[in-house]
């Protein structure tokens, strides 16, 4: 089986001639390119992202110095971020308190430089092409909580969750109704319909969601079930979900809007993998390495147990395997043993 027809048994609960395995990497360098060959090799699954910001066509830069950059992102935030960071400070949203929902318009969703990835068409093309021969290729979204907080900041739209239902579920179904346009637009421009759509959606901490289960029903599941609805009727074959943290109070409510699978399932957080198989005997699990404790400090028996849990576990298919992701506190040996499982163990046909 290619790459390709290797994911597809799998979400389709076939067995595959050996387990799948999705894993991204922070960095990859030459010691572990020189050991386990190119970076690309290491997994089965290619995201195709597109710009899904709300506001693509205002991205600036308005001031650079020594010590920063303050810029507007395709979100319309105006954010500073330091030398040397990881992360922005957002210092202003699109659709702060006080301002009408009703009155901010958004680049339009099918706007072609959200598609072009900083390419021509031509070289756009010639690399969809070329991963769609090598990997599985899936297009992706934002999701309505974690987009709807950068556009009108998260300590805000918690806020309007608890405290202004219905503005909160306003805000939610503007950005639903521009995640739909943008995953109609993708699924058709990169033929996507084979596969599908992943929305991301960072919701949970280790505790739980940011919110409570009522609240996501009340705000949020209306546009989960709706975003679903219309991705399939774009040609999405499968809609599937990210996000870190422990969603399982939400679960149910996910599975019922219509998602065929999740990820990361992180440990960490009490997204045990064996636990949701019997919660869920037909949704798609994808990762369950732990990526905070197993990966980083092993040792390798546990390693290679929980790498053997989950390929046992989809020797029928419903499981791609992987960590969350691959930072540079992995110790090379580590990932080896990780890896070494899944070609050795992970062989199913």
């Amino acid at each position: 089986m290619n790459s390709k027809e290797r994911v597809l048994a799998a979400f389709e609960f076939r067995r595959p001639d050996r387990i799948p395995r999705f894993d991204g990497f922070w960095e990859y360098p030459d010691s572990w390119a020189e050991r386990f060959g190119p970076r690309e090799d290491q997994t089965d699954i290619s995201i195709w992202v597109p710009d899904e910001g709300v506001f693509p066509s205002r991205v600036r830069v308005l001031e650079e110095t020594a010590e920063h950059t303050i810029r507007v992102d395709s979100w319309g935030r105006t954010v500073r971020r330091h030398r040397g960071a990881h992360f922005d400070e957002v210092l202003a949203v699109p659709i702060p308190d006080g301002v009408d929902p009703d009155t901010v318009q958004f680049d339009p969703p099918d706007l072609p430089l959200r598609f072009e990835r900083g390419q021509s068409e031509t070289v756009g093309s010639r690399d969809l092409a070329r991963d769609k021969a090598r990997f599985c290729v899936f297009g992706k979204t934002g999701g309505p909580f974690l987009r709807t907080s950068f556009v009108r900041g998260e300590t805000q739209f918690l806020m309007d969750m608890a405290g202004d239902p219905p503005l909160a579920r306003a805000l939610v179904d503007k950005l639903a109704d521009h995640f739909i346009g943008i995953a109609r637009a993708q699924i058709e421009r990169w033929c996507l319909q084979e596969t599908g759509v992943w929305i991301y959606d960072d919701m949970a901490m280790n505790q739980g969601p940011m919110f409570s289960p009522a609240s996501f029903e009340q705000v949020l599941l209306p546009a989960y079930r709706r975003m679903v609805r219309e991705y399939r009727a774009a040609g999405a074959r499968y809609v599937m979900f990210h996000s870190d943290g422990n969603i399982l109070p939400v679960l149910d409510m996910l599975v019922d809007a219509g998602i065929d699978g999740i990820n990361p399932m992180e440990r960490r957080a009490g997204m045990d993998p064996a636990t949701i198989r019997a919660r869920h005997p037909r949704l798609i699990l994808t990762g369950g390495i732990c990526n905070v404790e197993t990966l980083p400090h092993g040792p390798a028996e546990r390693i290679e147990r929980e790498a053997r849990e989950l390929i046992d576990m989809g020797r029928d298919g419903g499981v791609v395997i992987g960590p969350h992701s691959i930072g540079p506190d992995v110790p090379i040996d580590n990932y080896a043993v990780y890896r070494r499982t899944c070609l050795q163990y992970g062989v199913l046909a």
